[in-house]
């Protein structure tokens, strides 16, 4: 049998590059994709096996519809989605906080994974057969001062995924999310060390998430064993939301 073809957007870096490592781990044919073809995006592909490089802005309509069909034509069917992709999150006080900030917040954690869904649907509904996982953030139930238009979106995201796994449940398809704490990545790397120690005193488990901690929790939501669970949303937060 041919693998089941993953795309995991945003993934040339980070922690979308250590999903689209562990799904290609599992045998998966991973399309790895990010913004542009800057030669991370090659990089990335290659050093995780992955089955190819697809350069798309999934913020843009036209740009989705073609990312899906040259994945389809070079891969297969897309069988898993992956929803990980994002972009600038500013902090600034609410007063500051623009209503097109918000719009550019919702353009990654909702509008993409619409047109992402409305693209992959039709073949994973002819195949009865699909998992999509969103990723998303502790923020939506833990929002820290000057975040409120992330938090908003990430909240928003949170109701198109139950949505979507209500709509689609009877059709095969499960639709999840994965909620990370404090993963310290590419973005993070000027968090000075004092504040990396701050925040591990808040964690039961006494240490910071890792990338790969967060890819175990969506590999299982990607995997054929996972086909009786959709609209469940797991924290990977070592129990940080267990505390007051």
């Amino acid at each position: 049998m041919e693998p089941r073809v993953a795309l995991v957007t945003g993934s040339s870096r980070g922690l979308g590059r250590a999903i689209a490592r562990r799904l290609a781990r599992d045998g998966l044919a991973v399309a790895v994709n990010g913004l542009r073809d800057d030669g991370a995006l090659e990089e990335a592909a290659a050093g995780i096996g992955g089955a190819g490089a697809f350069p798309a802005d999934v913020t843009d309509e036209r740009q989705v519809a073609e990312l899906v069909a040259q994945i389809e034509e070079r891969l297969g069917p897309i069988a898993v989605l992956v929803l990980n992709a994002t972009g600038p999150q500013p902090e600034a006080a609410l007063e500051q906080v623009s209503w097109e900030d918000h719009l550019a917040q919702l353009d990654f954690f909702v509008r993409s994974p619409v047109l992402l869904g409305r693209a992959v649907l039709p073949s994973m509904r002819a195949r009865g057969f699909g998992r999509i996982v969103h990723v998303d953030s502790e923020v939506a139930e833990r929002p820290p001062p000057g975040r409120s238009a992330y938090a908003a979106a990430k909240s928003a995201q949170v109701g198109l995924m139950r949505a979507w796994a209500r709509e689609l449940a009877a059709a095969g398809i499960t639709v999840n999310a994965v909620a990370p704490g404090f993963i310290p990545v590419e973005r993070h790397a000027d968090v000075p060390d004092n504040e990396r120690a701050a925040y591990r005193a808040t964690v039961p488990a006494g240490r910071m998430g890792t990338v790969e901690d967060v890819a175990h929790a969506v590999a299982f939501f990607a995997s054929e064993e996972a086909g009786f669970v959709t609209g469940m949303r797991l924290l990977v937060d070592g129990g940080r939301s267990l505390l007051p």
